[in-house]
């Protein structure tokens, strides 16, 4: 699988879901966007989706901003 421009083997995660990925990459999943496989992944739905070795994700990180 392809996550954010690069191979990783779905083997390297400690489960083939979302949930794996998460875990793998380090993120919170409250605090990105996902999309697979050119299409958004609703949040509701992380827990539902099997990931496979020809998905590609891509893991958008929200950033906060302050006043100025």
């Amino acid at each position: 699988m392809t996550i954010n421009g690069e191979k990783v083997a779905l083997t390297e995660l400690a489960s083939p879901d979302f949930k794996g990925l998460f875990e793998f990459a380090g993120v919170n999943a409250e605090r990105v966007a996902v999309e697979r496989n050119g299409e958004i992944v609703r949040k509701a739905d992380y827990g539902q989706v099997q990931l496979c070795d020809d998905d590609v994700i891509e893991v958008i990180h929200f950033v906060g901003g302050g006043n100025r």
